[in-house]
């Protein structure tokens, strides 16, 4: 091994070590990001199509204008995808809504949205009357008793 073979082989190590110290760094992950944006016309469509596909990262940004729905795929971050659909002027917020057949409840107060599209529910984590719910007895099934079917108590 000359000293070109021995060069060679520290710059490889050093080359090494410094990619591993670069590997240190949060790797972006190719995610799914929905949105609800205020969009009225084609115009306010075109603008936030064009400013969320001129970020970095993005792989396709799909717009449902009837549903106020905007879907980002790519290697990027929820909150500066949301950041640049708020930089258009068009108010945003990401995708609050659910499909209402996974929600336990899906016509309480804090769940059900006139707004909401159809098929949709509010995302809530935990609605609290849920719970509440399955604590108590239900008032009539504890009107009767399973030891004696033939009585029954009303209160």
């Amino acid at each position: 091994m000359g000293v070109g073979g021995t060069l060679d082989y520290i710059s490889s190590l050093l080359r090494s070590s410094s990619s591993s110290s670069h590997k240190s760094k949060k790797k972006k992950v190719m995610q799914t990001v929905e949105l609800k944006v205020r969009m009225d016309c084609d115009g306010c469509e075109l603008k936030v199509k064009k400013a969320l596909s001129s970020m970095k990262g993005i792989k396709s940004v799909d717009i449902n204008r009837k549903q106020q729905k905007v879907t980002v795929t790519g290697y990027v971050e929820a909150k500066k995808v949301l950041k640049k659909a708020q930089s258009t002027g068009k108010k945003s917020e990401i995708w609050p809504y659910v499909p209402y057949n996974l929600v336990v409840q899906p016509y309480i107060a804090q769940v059900y949205d006139k707004k909401a599209p159809p098929g949709y529910v509010r995302k809530v984590e935990n609605t609290g009357t849920s719970t509440m719910i399955s604590n108590q007895e239900d008032p009539y099934t504890a009107m009767f008793s399973d030891e004696n079917p033939n009585s029954c108590s009303i209160m």
